[in-house]
């Protein structure tokens, strides 16, 4: 094992990421070769006077990054040449990527919604050693038996555990039965819409703007979409129609404005005046930094409301685990369109997320990732307020990604290949709408690292008045 020279500076903070990025660049300038063994973490901090768990984080971060390798067995290194030339950037750099090939003729292209969005949490974050831990338990624990077809309504552990946290964290009024474990809120969307069009052709009140990720999704699954225009308040209740209706009430995207009360009890009026029914897209409701958490409507209306939530914002898109809560009739026939399409979910998978929210290890990352989210978007936010203070910023309470309203000769496509030049995650809002808005576009922080933030936005500065940079 190496003995490693690393300079702290305790008065500075950030002790992780000062181990982090000594390591980063001994890594970089050859100090550490490549397959160089390092110290276990517990040997590391107690060199270095700090916490195991310090050393712990910056280890996954490199990890995360590709500057380590970690075996059960082997210990840490660094990361082997031969492994070393499909190393992933390091998350802190806002350094463009590289153009894509170019397709050979007749190859099928990618569709561009595959990938890093401005709702896409910071990866480098994932909660490795833990998750590892949880799944090891489950393969240790679980009888043989559990590994066969299952519920396609999911795992009974799982579906508990979730229950309890809903009623606990979110207000919700479920019960595990009314629990369907699926693939994420697209599927749990695409499988609501399957149960509730197969009467009639189903009129879908959506807002907006809306994503325009899923209005595909929601046509192909029978629906005919009605909009709706949201306003400081959320969606206008006052100017709906329709048979259901498709809303993200505690951070509506892509404004990141959240329902009203007003709003959410005349919306529960409608749909208990039709019998109607809200799809409520529940997707980084976790996320809050300046108000109180806000409630989801299903604990409003549980006989009226169906409920979509994953971990994708709080864990991981790449697991595809969520869930939908419905009434228990129209639960019961979600969790058979799960069975005739696709027999259900990955069950290591469930029993490990069901362990993780057991044990606190789920809070206590939802916690962590808080905390280091509202220091990217505090210093996303000063830097636009100093450099780009034409730019009206909006819809960061909760959530991921900001809105930011630009001035009327902006052009939303120009900013955003600007923006994504830079290294800053963007998309343009006029896809996602429907009826007439200002520019504007959707630029996501949890990517972007809080020391990072000025100098992308100086730079966005600087492309938007004409020139450029290298």
């Amino acid at each position: 094992m190496a003995d490693l020279h690393i300079s702290i500076n305790r008065g500075k903070g950030g002790i992780a990421g000062q181990i982090a990025s000594e390591l980063r660049e001994s890594i970089r300038g050859g100090r550490l070769t490549p397959g160089t063994r390092l110290p276990a973490t517990r040997d590391l901090a107690t060199d270095l006077q700090v916490s195991r768990g310090v050393v712990v984080e910056a280890y996954e971060q490199l990890v995360a990054e590709g500057f380590l390798v970690s075996r059960v067995g082997v210990g840490t290194q660094v990361t082997p040449k031969n492994a070393a030339r499909a190393a992933p950037a390091p998350r802190d750099s806002v350094r463009p990527r590289p153009a894509p090939a170019r397709r050979a003729p007749g190859a099928q292209a990618v569709p561009p919604y595959y990938g890093h969005r401005p709702t896409s949490p910071d990866l480098g974050h994932f909660p490795r050693e833990r998750w590892l831990a949880a799944v090891r338990h489950v393969l240790t624990t679980v009888p043989s038996d559990a590994l066969d077809y299952g519920d396609p309504g999911g795992v009974p552990e799982l579906r508990e555990e979730l229950a309890a946290y809903l009623r606990r964290v979110r207000a919700a009024d479920v019960r595990p039965e009314q629990l369907v474990i699926v693939g994420g809120v697209a599927q749990g969307l695409s499988l609501a819409l399957h149960v509730l069009t197969q009467q009639r052709v189903l009129r879908l009140a959506v807002e907006d703007p809306t994503s325009h990720r899923q209005v595909p999704l929601l046509r192909r699954a029978g629906a005919h979409l009605v909009p709706v225009p949201v306003d400081e308040q959320g969606l206008d209740v006052r100017k709906l129609s329709g048979d259901a209706v498709l809303v993200t009430p505690a951070h509506q995207f892509p404004t990141g404005v959240v329902l009203s009360p007003p709003r959410r009890a005349a919306l529960m009026e409608w749909a208990y005046a039709g019998r109607r029914i809200v799809l409520e897209d529940d997707y980084d409701a976790e996320f809050r930094f300046d108000r109180d958490p806000v409630g989801c409507l299903q604990g409003l209306a549980p006989d009226r409301v169906i409920l979509s939530g994953s971990v994708s914002k709080a864990l991981a898109p790449g697991l595809r685990l969520g869930w939908v809560a419905a009434p228990p009739g129209l639960a019961e026939a979600i969790r058979r369109a799960r069975g005739e399409l696709d027999l259900g979910s990955p069950v290591i998978e469930q029993y490990a997320l069901a362990h993780f929210l057991r044990t606190g290890g789920y809070d206590k990352h939802l916690r962590r990732m808080r905390r280091e989210y509202r220091r990217r978007r505090d210093a996303l936010v000063a830097a636009l307020a100093a450099d780009l203070p034409q730019i009206r910023v909006k819809g960061i309470e909760a959530g991921l990604h900001v809105y930011l309203e630009l001035p009327p000769d902006w052009n939303e496509g120009r900013t955003v290949a600007a923006a994504r030049v830079l290294g800053m995650s963007a998309e343009p809002v006029g896809p996602m709408r429907d009826l007439p808005g200002p520019p504007a576009v959707v630029v996501g922080f949890a990517r972007l690292p809080a020391h990072k933030a000025a100098e992308a936005v100086r730079g966005l500065k600087v492309r938007m008045s004409g020139q450029t940079i290298d």
